[in-house]
């Protein structure tokens, strides 16, 4: 699937095409984004810390590469030091040295969903220029210094993997996946002033802090412990509230889990509860497996052919975006209830944020032509097989492990050192942690973290370490998944 670089025409509410002149890009090349970081220095496991500049003709401190467990100080100029008086080599200087911080942490960096492994230094030349995609990309606006084109190119690209009409759905390359949750479950509560969003535990943090952003009524529902929600407890819910419309949230791909909401079960329970299409609105948050899913044999299908709502999926995860966004797609004939004209832009309020950087279309764009269909088929093939190897690694050596089906999330019991884990940048929730496999995971990096792992497990639960046993997380992944010392027995 590849996508023209020609500039399509607007589409706007009346039918009518406003039509840019006509452009051909070839081998079109775009920025890698450098955060404005030169007021200070990072701690990368130790977190901030304020350390001023004593004199402004004192020479700036540079930080030190980190090591284990501290890393380089802060620099925080005082307000009378933002004045130029630093001269651009000690300012580069500065920069330079926090890039050299940063490969050690590349290369432990397992914990998050975040794809470290795509480059774009090839559009360093956008970087001089102020893009800016306010208002509606279909319409465009007065503020032509924008990158609309590539944005509608990059939605048509997943319109047509999400399988909707061009003439039927609208969207726009958000901030964040935050922002592309609150603009869909905004879009659920304007259609059904009065409904109840659903949406399991293991959603995401941003659908709870949307429900209260948005008031509303939000109800919980438990979850198995793959981490896909538990369709009785759904079914429960939503007869105890059926004389309310139901928004729901459906996951696929939770993140701790990985786990994956079936959309055709839970449609069979809404119908089943006495829900018609007319009566509920569902939103799909497919953040990390949104790329990844269509590309793998027998997965859940993302399809707007049955009667969703809405999907999000995040620019800066699988794709490996510089900069936080997330592609946000609806119903062309939703998009009214959460849009009003401006006149100072020419163009329709329709989107959260109004001014949206226009550099991350371009990104997403230039990711999307560099690898292809079959290169992001070779990359979701390529993390789901590492994953399946980090999952036996660790299983073989006793440890309690879980990978779901069609996921690139190892899920395993914490680390009990946090050190251990800070060093590899895990994320922990309760008694687990996981490691997101994506391309910038090597086979090198998942046999180092083992080793290190079975080495250090050692150590905390041997016996003169207080007796200490390695914790049971059957409550937590299921009864076959956990290594402790009785479910150890009772599987084997």
């Amino acid at each position: 699937m590849a996508l023209s670089v020609s500039l399509p025409a607007f589409r706007i509410s009346d039918n009518t095409d406003i039509k840019y002149t006509e452009t051909t890009m070839e081998d079109a090349t775009f920025p890698f984004l450098s955060s404005d970081i030169a007021r200070y220095q990072v701690s990368p496991l130790m977190g901030w810390t304020n350390k001023p500049i004593q004199e402004e003709d004192k020479e700036v401190q540079i930080p030190k590469a980190p090591q284990q467990e501290n890393g380089p100080s802060i620099i925080k100029p005082t307000i009378s030091q933002f004045s130029g008086v630093h001269t651009d080599e000690t300012l580069a200087r500065v920069i330079a040295s926090y890039v050299d911080t940063l490969p050690h942490l590349k290369d432990h960096f397992l914990g998050y969903p975040i794809n470290q492994d795509f480059y774009y230094e090839a559009l360093l030349k956008l970087m001089c220029f102020r893009l800016n995609n306010v208002g509606d990309p279909f319409i465009g606006s007065t503020y032509m210094l924008n990158s609309n084109q590539f944005e509608l190119c990059v939605l048509d690209w997943f319109a047509e993997l999400w399988e909707i009409e061009e003439n039927e759905y609208w969207g726009y390359v958000t901030n964040g996946g935050t922002e592309g949750n609150l603009y869909a479950i905004l879009v659920g509560r304007e259609l059904y002033p009065d409904g109840i969003l659903y949406t399991s535990k293991e959603s995401h943090y941003s659908l709870f802090k949307v429900a209260r952003i948005a008031r509303v009524k939000c109800v919980v529902v438990g979850t198995r412990p793959s981490g896909e929600i538990d369709y009785d407890e759904l079914k429960a819910s939503l007869l105890a509230h059926k004389d309310k419309p139901a928004i729901i949230n459906l996951n696929l791909g939770t993140t701790m889990k990985g786990g994956i909401d079936d959309l055709d079960v839970v449609l069979q329970v809404l119908e089943n509860c006495g829900f018609t299409e007319d009566r509920f609105y569902i939103h799909c948050d497919a953040a990390l497996f949104g790329v990844m899913l269509p590309f793998i044999n027998k997965a859940p299908k993302i399809s707007f052919k049955k009667p969703i709502g809405s999907v999000t999926v995040s620019g800066h995860k699988f794709l490996g975006c510089p900069i936080p966004c997330c592609v946000l797609m609806t119903r062309l004939n939703y998009v009214d209830v959460l849009s009003q004209e401006v006149e100072y832009l020419t163009s329709r309020d329709t989107t959260i944020s109004g001014s949206r950087g226009g550099h991350t279309s371009i990104f997403l764009w230039y990711a999307l032509n560099k690898r292809g269909f079959n290169g992001l088929q070779q990359d979701v093939s390529e993390c789901v097989e590492k994953a399946i190897y980090l999952h036996n690694r660790l299983r073989d050596h006793g440890i309690g492990v879980m990978l779901n089906k069609f996921s690139n999330i190892v899920v395993f019991e914490r680390p009990l050192d946090n050190t251990f884990a800070r060093r590899w940048i895990l994320a922990d929730k309760g008694n687990l942690s996981h490691v997101v496999v994506l391309q910038h995971v090597t086979m090198e990096m998942l046999d180092l973290f083992v080793t290190e792992f079975v080495e250090n497990r050692s150590i905390w639960y041997q016996d003169n370490n207080g007796g200490k046993k390695p914790p049971c997380i059957a409550e937590d992944i299921g009864a076959k998944n956990c290594a402790c010392s009785f479910h150890k027995k009772l599987i084997s």
